[in-house]
């Protein structure tokens, strides 16, 4: 390619190599990569280029399979495909297709970037039993509220769920997993609150939150891949039977998010956020009343295509701001249950996509770490404490958990889940400061849940100076995962475990979790 020149809209025919980390295939074209969406490995694509930066490598859709893989099916979700959205990256690969795509993946990241080469297998998500697996029609009107943000701590009254329904949603999937009977449990039957099935979401129907946004005509949808674009399509098949039923016929605020989550009483609660505005004027005048020049986010950069780097990052930064939030449905109070425990959170607040990954991990926590009675246990960026929960039982009245979580908000849900369990104290901190901060006492353990990022050398440093007997480490991005656990070999510490969990059904992202001792 010469000099100042572009691939950008060139269709090149190319045999589609191994799976990269990020949803697409390598491919080589003229000396040069091509990461490929769309496509499986071995497969002959014709690609179409649509981000050349210039460099060793571009972008490109697989928009004709030339020869097709015996692993593909008709794709599942309609919103996704070549030019469309990038809330799915298999949907036409079968499920045993797109763990080994995953797989692939973690295995060269471990490889790469922790010299470590373990044997494990990409997991489903055990479905519990007695959660909903989807919204029941209901009347909206009754949950809905005239407007204004919900005053969190404050439970809302709502109206009981008509019989056979757990707060409004359908039941049906726990009610055929107990009967094994292929049909759904009749109306009214008892679902028991215990108990979990290894059933196969990856063909949907798996996620309880979903975050979406509205366009300049008010319509509800989600971005083009790689773009501030909206296509105003829901038809995507990863949330809840039922979770976004309405939205696509009613306008909302031009340039807002609209926040839905189907907890775990089964009530459907949708927030609107007011639209992020990313500041386009000096930087120096942020904060100033009158001197602020901004731009609302939906409409900035709508080409999408690789656009300006420091445009993007500062809609990132606003939409990660405060912004206004109006509750349109529900109380916007999500009620979730782990191990028996409640937990009552805002709607805009974390909780795990997949419905039954909170509970998951949770058990896997509890069995990795075997705190004696009297220990000391860290549950690092603990969130609203689910971790915290099962860890206090281990080490009992004698002993101590600590959690640190940035999220003042998430530390308020927490302390109240969690107020009759007085060897818990939540704290909000950055863990970096916070472990620096600590005495010199060592933990009998440590379980920390970093941001997609990863820990980083200056936590995990910290940690291995503090020389804990067991680290639980748990990562939903396998490069910072597998970066982090270098650095953890680095300092002395092996791993002794990994669980590898398929937690985004349809999608490249994954979730990891190992165990690492000295």
């Amino acid at each position: 390619m010469s000099a100042g020149s572009t691939w950008h809209g060139q269709v090149f025919e190319v045999r589609v190599g191994p799976p990269g980390h990020g949803g697409f295939c390598v491919a080589r074209h003229e000396g040069r990569v091509l990461f490929v969406r769309h496509a499986l490995p071995g497969e002959l694509v014709r690609a179409l280029v649509t981000e050349d930066r210039g460099g060793s490598f571009c972008r490109a859709d697989a928009i004709d399979i030339l020869e097709p893989s015996p692993d593909r099916v008709p794709a599942r979700c309609p919103v996704s495909g070549p030019g469309g959205a990038g809330c799915c990256d298999f949907t036409f690969a079968t499920p045993a297709a797109q763990r080994d795509l995953k797989h692939q993946v973690v295995a060269d990241q471990l490889r790469r970037l922790a010299d470590w080469e373990p044997d494990f297998v990409v997991e489903s998500i055990p479905v519990p039993l007695g959660l909903p697996s989807g919204v029941a029609s209901q009347d909206v009107h009754a949950f809905s509220r005239p407007g204004g943000p919900v005053r969190l701590g404050v439970k809302d009254e709502t109206p009981a769920a008509p019989p056979g329904r757990i707060g409004g949603v359908a039941t049906h999937l726990a009610g055929t997993l107990i009967a094994g009977q292929g049909r759904p449990a009749p109306s009214g039957a008892a679902v028991p609150a215990g108990g979990a099935s290894s059933l196969d979401l990856s063909e949907g129907g798996w996620r309880s939150r979903v975050r979406l946004v509205v366009d300049a005509d008010g319509r509800a949808g989600v971005h083009r891949y790689r773009s501030t674009e909206v296509i105003a399509d829901l038809r995507c098949p990863q949330p809840m039977a039922g979770a976004v039923d309405g939205l696509a016929e009613r306008k909302w605020t031009p340039g807002a998010d609209l926040v839905v989550a189907v907890d775990g009483d089964g009530m459907r609660h949708i927030v609107e956020v007011a639209p992020a505005e990313a500041e386009s004027g000096d930087r120096r005048a942020h904060g100033r009343r009158g001197g602020d020049r901004r731009e609302r986010v939906w409409g900035a950069g709508a080409s999408g295509r690789g656009g300006d780097r420091r445009s993007a990052a500062a809609r990132r930064a606003a939409a990660h701001g405060p912004r206004d939030e109006r509750v349109v449905e529900g109380s916007g109070r999500a009620v979730q249950y782990v191990a028996g425990r409640r937990w009552e959170l805002s709607a805009t607040g974390f909780w795990q996509p997949h419905y039954g990954a909170a509970q998951c991990y949770s058990d896997v926590v509890a069995e990795w770490s075997a705190a004696a009675p009297g220990s000391l246990v860290w549950d690092l960026y603990c969130g609203v404490g689910v971790f915290a929960a099962r860890l206090a039982e281990q080490v009992g009245d004698t002993g101590t958990v600590h959690g640190v979580e940035f999220a003042r908000s998430a530390v308020t849900e927490g302390r109240a889940a969690l107020r009759d369990l007085p060897q818990v104290a939540l704290t909000a901190e950055r863990v970096e400061r916070w472990i620096h901060e600590q005495p010199s006492t060592a933990p009998d353990v440590v379980v920390l849940d970093p941001p997609r990022a990863g820990a980083g050398k200056d936590v995990v440093n910290a940690l291995a100076e503090r020389s804990p007997n067991r680290i639980i480490h748990i990562g939903c991005d396998p490069a910072a995962f597998a970066r982090d656990l270098g650095l953890y070999r680095a300092a002395g510490y092996h791993p002794a475990a990994l669980r590898v969990f398929d937690a985004f059904p349809a999608t490249h992202h994954i979730e990891c979790i190992t165990l690492l001792q000295r």
